[in-house]
């Protein structure tokens, strides 16, 4: 896997800048919360220490009742009023957690959204993304962003805390100036080793991650297939379940093998710690036990200051390692970043599609060439085309001969590699974009159908118009299934969402598919391939039926199969990404040794009627 860049302090610090205003804007509640939390969580831990000093002293000097009472109501009152307060503001903080996520998994899909339709079939982006969603849920990101944030506020909390209650330790006269010495020196060889381990452990679990990234994804893809239901049948008629449930858990166990093995190296790493850190606390006690036999140092400064020593080392291992972290963590974050920061380079147009009360419209593909990004071979090639609207337009050809690409660049979905599409005789670029998407209704043949109502999967809404929808389903062909189902336009397709979701074929959803590209009813309705899932016959009834519905509006029948063609004004077809024959059904049947008249001699056998068709099966 190719090395990362190491970055330089002045980037990490934009980085980490960039990142904590991003949580602040994505839920400031949260973020002040999590800041309050870390600073009275590490406040609290004092109260105790200093007023138990306090009254451990009072007591071994036989001070009055009233004031060993008064620091008792001290310790008690103060260490309450700071704990309700810090629990009011944790159930907050918990409660604005939920909301963190959500605007955070929003930022994803607002981002998707947004991106150009290019970006989202490039195989590099689409890993980016994963990788990126796949560290936020192994604990970076985000999710280790705000814990840094108050680890920062709570290591530093602790640190000042520590330090005004042990400074005057170090000017105890009884002990030693070596012993002083020996005391710091200790505390630097536990952090210095700490700042060293930390390192290596973080430099680990970089590269365990980064190794691990493809089994990731790859245990991700094998959890899908098992709990998609909708694979259930091609994994039962073919007997993959062995194979599947099998290389899921060899995924599994060589993640799982690595990870112990990661685990061994870190544990060898923070033994010293651990060593070092009773070995300080030993030499405090000791020091400290000497100073009270000579009188020098009160019986409740002992508690006073272990605690407070042993808390500032950890403090000052924990601000160390916390910082190695939100370093390593930023390479992370610069990677989240990277996806966010990808530019919709599409020429963004802002001319309004002129509304022509004549119906006078024009597109032209002039001289139009288009490869896909990041390879070399045209799937178009110097396409010329020009039709009006209101045209019905039939493009055909074979698989892989360029029929898509052509809808997709007509779409704006992309942009020409060479040349022009025209509307008007205006560059459609030129055209304010979601304006000129507006005028589209389209069918791909790879269309979605989402878990929502009927209705809401006609209207594309969450609000619609149930009556008008109904009338397109019916249209569509899809009412009598329609009238089957006891809530209508109301009721849910699939079962992801309510367990009365209906079950549907493939069929009856492009019927559903059809009735919402006529409930857009856009200027233009393109169908490509949207009847795949019907046979020659059933296709030929509904092309018939749609071909009425679409009125006086342009229709683009994009197929292989020419069932469409009869009803169409002009015929384009396409052979490897060219135009090499435009003209009308008969004109183009009639040459004989064109294109068309091959293609639709191959499947005439298929467009004979019903009647002649049962005439020849009685025969």
């Amino acid at each position: 896997m190719k090395k990362e860049e190491k970055m330089k302090w002045g980037e990490h610090s934009a980085i980490f800048r960039r990142a904590v205003k991003m949580l602040f804007r994505l839920d400031r509640a949260f973020a002040l919360c999590t800041i309050f939390n870390a600073f009275f969580g590490s406040v609290i831990q004092y109260v105790p220490i200093y007023f138990s000093a306090k009254l451990i002293d009072a007591i071994w000097t036989g001070a009055a009742k009233r004031e060993i009472f008064f620091y008792i109501a001290l310790t008690v009152g103060l260490t309450f009023l700071l704990n309700l307060l810090l629990t009011l503001c944790r159930v907050v903080e918990n409660i604005k957690i939920a909301n963190l996520y959500r605007e955070w998994e929003w930022m994803y899909s607002k981002k998707e959204m947004e991106m150009e339709y290019s970006c989202i079939e490039r195989r590099e982006i689409v890993l980016l993304l994963e990788r990126s969603r796949m560290e936020s849920q192994t604990g970076y990101n985000l999710y280790y962003l705000y814990t840094s944030v108050r680890m920062l506020v709570q290591y530093i909390t602790v640190i000042a805390a520590s330090i005004s209650l042990t400074a005057s330790f170090f000017g105890v006269k009884a002990v030693p100036g070596s012993m002083k010495l020996a005391l710091v020196a200790g505390l630097l060889a536990t952090v210095l080793y700490g700042i060293y381990s930390t390192a290596k452990e973080e430099a680990i679990n970089q590269e365990f991650w980064k190794q691990c990234v493809n089994l990731n994804i790859l245990a991700e893809k094998y959890g899908i297939c098992i709990s998609d239901y909708s694979m259930g049948m091609d994994i039962r008629l073919y007997g993959m379940d062995e194979k599947i449930a099998g290389e899921s858990l060899k995924t599994d166990m060589e993640f799982y093998g690595d990870y112990i093995k990661k685990d061994r190296k870190r544990l060898f790493l923070s033994l010293p710690s651990v060593v070092l850190s009773h070995l300080l606390r030993f030499g405090v006690y000791m020091i400290l036990i000497m100073a009270v036999m000579k009188g020098t140092v009160s019986v409740g400064s002992i508690a006073k200051y272990v605690a407070c020593i042993m808390l500032l080392l950890d403090a000052v291992s924990g601000l160390v390692s916390t910082f190695q972290r939100v370093f390593a963590n930023n390479y992370y974050l610069k990677r989240f970043f990277s996806y966010f920061d990808i530019k919709n380079s599409m020429y963004q147009g802002s001319l309004t599609v002129e509304k022509r009360l004549d119906n006078e419209y024009y597109v032209e593909f002039k001289d139009v060439s288009f490869r896909y990004p990041d390879t070399q071979e045209y799937a178009l090639n110097h396409v010329n085309v020009k039709f009006k609207v209101g045209e019905k337009l039939a493009v055909v050809g074979m698989n892989g001969s360029g029929k898509t690409t052509f809808i997709k660049l007509l779409c704006r979905l992309y942009d020409p590699t060479e040349g022009e599409i025209l509307l008007n005789g205006v560059d459609i670029r030129k055209y304010d974009y979601d304006e000129y998407m507006s005028i589209f209704s389209v069918v791909f043949q790879d269309f979605t159908l989402f878990s929502f109502t009927v209705g809401q999967n006609v209207a594309a809404a969450k609000e619609y118009d149930r009556e008008r929808a109904r009338k397109v389903l019916e249209r569509a062909g899809f009412g009598e299934r329609l009238a089957t189902m006891s809530a209508g336009t109301d009721t849910y397709l699939y079962k992801d969402y309510s367990e009365q979701g209906v079950e549907i074929s493939g069929g009856e959803a492009q019927k559903i598919a059809l009735a919402r590209a006529l409930y857009k009813d856009a200027p233009f309705i393109v169908l490509d391939e949207p009847t795949a899932a019907l046979d020659p016959v059933s296709e030929y009834e509904v092309y018939s039926k749609f071909n009425e519905l679409s009125g006086e509006r342009t229709a683009i029948y994009i197929s292989h199969r020419l069932a469409s063609c009869r009803f169409c004004d002009n015929i384009v077809v396409f052979d490897a990404g060219r135009i090499v024959q435009y003209g009308t059904h008969k004109a183009l049947l009639e040459e004989e040794g064109g294109k068309y008249h091959e293609l639709w001699n191959a499947q005439a056998q298929y467009y004979v009627s019903g009647k002649e068709e049962r005439a020849q099966s009685a025969q």
